[in-house]
């Protein structure tokens, strides 16, 4: 039974289809209500154990003093905090009582490829009034994620935080520790949402450059966007315009407080559940040490700021000077709102919000025009020579077509509105805004495996796959295409090493998902590539990563901005064969690439 409501962070609970019995009024979860002691307090409410259960439903959310359309599992936003531990058996329940079919996607989590969830490409989805019952060992600890993979309802509220402790010692061991789970929530039905930007591609960019605005990019800019009609503003889809920024579901007036004591070194287990935001991440005055990233431990690296993509998790260690409040500033990449919350050694507690710093815009090297035009962009590190990879023809001058398709091996289409004609890597690159701030940023070449990744393997062979779109238009695919445009899926063969290039074609930073594995980033660190599940390209920029395609099945590889997905920006990864005894996953099937799965090429 549920406890009841202590604050106007309550949901109003919505009948469940099918029972004759009116729902229970519920509350959002005691883990993520503002004064929480953190996971050391014994939360009950935490999901743990072998055998466990989630009812998916609609629910009303209240949201400073508004009242708006949500879907949840058990009635709560964010979703239960499920803890387990590494090396037990995982089994989930999973009930849908919406009028639609629902799936849960375990982000990150190495499973079978029939039990990670992705309707129309590894199960068929839970039909309403249906129960579908996960089940699968726990083979790796740290923090992640788990959503909905079906349809719009990710941005509604159906995502939920993972936390798995390992079998052994913790190797960043601390004091205390808080979930702190960033999204973003809007009054606009998602379908909505995508309609008009189907419509106008900038519709929600609320701040579009002007006259009064010019000397904000370089000379000259302003002509080349406007032949190209780009504006160097619309660096996020949707912004403050139709977005409330979460912090554990609480709003920055409701100022979500987590409870610290002075001398501890607290655990922060950041999560962005976003749909369509990224956000840069600080405290101010409290150095980070970062530990984690997407569950992988790294070799701790301490900054002052870090950009945290759609889909990414980054573990830090923060540790608390003395008896005061300091804020927690999550800053949209566009920065037009915040999500915003405290760490304080009492509830009520608060510290000065700083303001929001000045917006960014695009800049020649965000068009794939290489370093140098005057982007200020710092050289970073040296990248390591990618295997077999071949040089691009054409020249990077201003005046190069931006739709040149000498420069790609595709045929340019209606959904390709630019092609970068002289990308370079950016994995070195802190993130739009951040060049000069005057701290420590992290960059994906701060990043360093804790331990020499197990395969050593040089890669066999260079898969090059470019991320592309029509930004006015709203199209977006890779290598020109839409899923449904391009239902062949990526093959690899069983344990084959391959680097894979991405290259992205367009002016927006893209968070590229692959199920069911984890890769290497390609930065320099040899031996040591730090491992992840997501990663970050930025605009006109290249990122490139090592696999080892060893988790065979079918899996989605897609961009994680939720409407970039639904407008078709997927593949399906197929990792062969299957039958080999040693795992004891049986042959299955593949399943047909097709149905209201997560993608969908909507128009």
């Amino acid at each position: 039974m549920y406890p009841p409501i202590t604050s106007r962070r309550a949901f109003l609970g919505s009948a469940v289809a099918g029972t004759g019995m009116a729902a229970l009024t519920s509350f959002s979860p005691a883990w993520a209500r503002s004064g929480t002691h953190g996971l050391a307090s014994k939360d009950l409410s935490v999901l743990t154990g072998e055998d466990l259960s989630l009812t998916i439903a609609e629910t009303r959310f209240m949201l400073d003093g508004r009242e708006g359309h949500s879907v949840t599992a058990n009635g709560v936003l964010p979703a239960p905090l499920i803890r387990l531990k590494e090396g037990q058996n995982f089994r989930m329940a999973v009930t849908n009582h919406l009028k639609e079919d629902t799936s849960i996607h375990w982000h990150g989590l190495l499973v079978p490829f029939h039990m990670d969830g992705v309707p129309g490409v590894s199960f068929p989805g839970i039909r309403p009034g249906e129960t579908f019952v996960y089940e699968f060992p726990i083979r790796q600890s740290g923090t992640y994620w788990y959503h909905s993979h079906s349809g719009l309802q990710e941005q509604s509220g159906h995502y939920g935080p993972l936390v798995i402790e390992p079998a052994g010692l913790e190797r960043n061991p601390a004091d205390r520790e808080h979930v702190i789970v960033l999204s973003d929530y809007s009054f606009i039905h998602p379908h909505t949402l995508f309609k008009r930007l189907k419509q106008q591609g900038g519709f929600f960019n609320c701040e579009k450059q002007s006259l009064l605005s010019k000397d904000r990019i370089p000379e000259g800019m302003n002509d080349m966007f406007a032949q190209m009609r780009m504006d160097p503003t619309d660096i996020a889809d949707i912004s403050a315009a139709a977005y409330t920024y979460l912090l554990n579901g609480h709003s920055p007036d409701e100022n979500w407080t987590g409870i610290v004591q002075a001398g501890e070194r607290v655990r922060l287990r950041v999560i962005n559940a976003s749909a369509m935001s990224i956000f840069n991440f600080r405290i101010p005055g409290l150095p980070l040490t970062i530990v984690s990233v997407d569950g992988q431990d790294v070799k701790p690296v301490e900054v002052d700021e870090f950009q945290i993509s759609a889909a990414e998790t980054y573990d830090m260690i923060v540790t608390i000077p003395d008896d005061s409040a300091h804020t927690i500033v999550a800053e949209s990449i566009d920065r037009t709102a915040m999500a915003r919350g405290t760490l304080a050694p009492r509830l009520g507690m608060t510290c000065v919000v700083p303001a929001l710093r000045q917006r960014p815009t695009l800049k020649p090297i965000d068009m794939g025009m290489g370093r140098g035009h005057g982007s200020g962009e710092h050289a970073g590190h040296a990248m390591a020579t990618e295997q077999g990879a071949k040089p691009k023809s054409g020249g990077g001058g201003m005046d190069h077509s931006m739709r040149d398709a000498s420069l790609v091996g595709f045929p340019l289409t209606p959904g390709v509105d630019m092609i970068s004609p002289m990308p370079v890597d950016r994995t070195d690159y802190p993130g739009l805004g951040l060049e000069d701030v005057g701290h420590r940023v992290l960059t994906y070449h701060d990043l360093e495996n804790i331990e020499d990744n197990a395969d050593q393997r040089t890669p066999e062979r260079l898969l090059e796959i470019h991320l592309t779109g029509n930004m006015e238009r709203f199209m977006w695919g890779f290598d020109g295409k839409k899923l449904s445009e391009n239902p062949e899926p990526i093959r690899f063969a069983r344990n084959e090493r391959v680097r894979v290039k991405l290259v992205n074609d367009t002016m927006m930073t893209h968070p590229i998902h692959l199920h069911g594995h984890f890769f290497e980033i390609v930065n320099g660190r040899g031996k040591r590539q730090p491992k992840k599940h997501t990663i970050t390209v930025h605009p006109g920029g290249t990122a490139s990563f090592d696999l080892t395609a060893d988790e065979p099945g079918d899996w989605a590889f897609h961009c994680h901005l939720l409407l970039h997905m639904h407008a078709g920006m997927m593949r399906v990864v197929t990792v062969r064969p299957l039958d080999d005894p040693k795992d004891g996953i049986p042959a299955m099937q593949a399943m047909p690439h097709h149905g209201h799965h997560h993608g969908g090429d909507s128009e």
